[in-house]
């Protein structure tokens, strides 16, 4: 009896290490990829390490770490996003615009609802309307941009007020308040996806979608809720980039789209839907933010950071779609 226990303990345990790689593939390999980055632009710059630089990094990397968070859910139903690099140029510009009237948190207020309403939209052409994800938001992308461009005539609008400038320079606990907000929105993110019945659902749209539909749930809500999420969150992305210059540009998040589907698709989230994860997206993003700053200490040409950036995504895509199928394969 005990030799029989003993044997199954070994030939069970191989096989749960292949099924937690395969399940966690896309975490680990980035998790990985994440460290190594993290050592060798240690040893490679003397600055990169300073707890100055750290906490800097931190706060750039806040607005795409917010966006990736709401572009896992969009990605995992089996959608994409492309309008939020021109979503959040749009809520930085309106931002400056309602600041002027003086009240800071009705012109918060607004911008996000703006973004919420924009996002629906989306959702809803993309859902009711019947038409790809990928069509809409491209002709928002490009439409968008022109409103924020046509409302500001290409001009910056400065921003001054005291409730909205701490949004984006504020600092708690060594911390700026950018890195807080996107902590909150992490830990919110995770709950949601991992623990509730719409992250359940979520998931089962991308994965099989007619199975949920014959079950009673309506995927086309799913699916224009999570188009909204990316919409809010692209907003909000854009308060923090405008409150963090103090100024209110029409051109802010030009590619920034480009950065979020990285991040993502970096962490393990599948482009085919039905499988993603937060925290990957999340530590997909740091990566790109320390990849960055890194390739900038080094005084790299600052026009080899989107070109190296668009290698990774092509070298993520080859990875996310050749072995984590392998690894799951072997772990199933």
């Amino acid at each position: 009896m005990t030799n029989a226990h003993h044997t199954e303990a070994i030939v069970t345990k191989p096989a749960r290490s292949k099924g937690f790689i395969g399940r966690h593939f896309g975490v680990l390999s980035i998790t990985l990829v994440f460290l190594i980055l993290f050592i060798f632009f240690s040893a490679a710059t003397d600055v990169f390490l300073s707890a100055e630089n750290l906490v800097n990094v931190a706060r750039q990397i806040a607005p795409t770490v917010i966006v990736a968070m709401a572009m896992t859910f969009v990605i995992t139903t089996g959608q994409i996003d492309l309008s939020v690099g021109s979503i959040v140029g749009l809520s930085a510009a309106t931002l400056g615009i309602w600041a002027v009237s003086g009240n800071g948190l009705v012109a918060l207020v607004l911008t996000l609802a703006m973004g919420l309403a924009v996002g629906l939209v989306n959702g809803a052409l993309t859902a009711f309307g019947r038409m790809q994800s990928f069509i809409v938001t491209l002709a928002a992308l490009t439409a968008l941009r022109g409103v924020a461009l046509f409302i500001t005539e290409g001009y910056s609008t400065p921003i001054d007020s005291p409730f909205l400038v701490p949004i984006g320079q504020g600092k708690f606990l060594g911390l700026y308040t950018p890195t807080w907000i996107a902590i909150v929105i992490v830990a919110l993110a995770w709950y949601v996806f991992n623990h509730t019945r719409f992250g359940r659902y979520v998931t089962a749209t991308g994965s099989n979608a007619e199975s949920l539909r014959r079950s009673g749930v309506d995927i086309r809500k799913i699916q224009m809720a999570v188009l909204g999420m990316t919409g809010f969150a692209a907003a909000l992305a854009g308060v923090i980039t405008a409150s963090r210059l103090s100024s209110g540009s029409p051109n802010s998040g030009t590619m920034f789209e480009l950065e979020v589907i990285t991040a993502v698709v970096l962490g393990g989230t599948s482009l085919m839907g039905g499988r993603g994860s937060i925290m990957g997206s999340a530590i997909g993003a740091l990566t790109l933010g320390i990849l960055s700053n890194g390739l900038v200490l080094l005084k790299v040409d600052v026009y080899w950071i989107p070109i190296v950036q668009g290698l990774i995504l092509v070298i993520a895509i080859l990875v996310n779609t050749r072995l984590f199928s392998r690894f799951s394969r072997s772990g199933s």
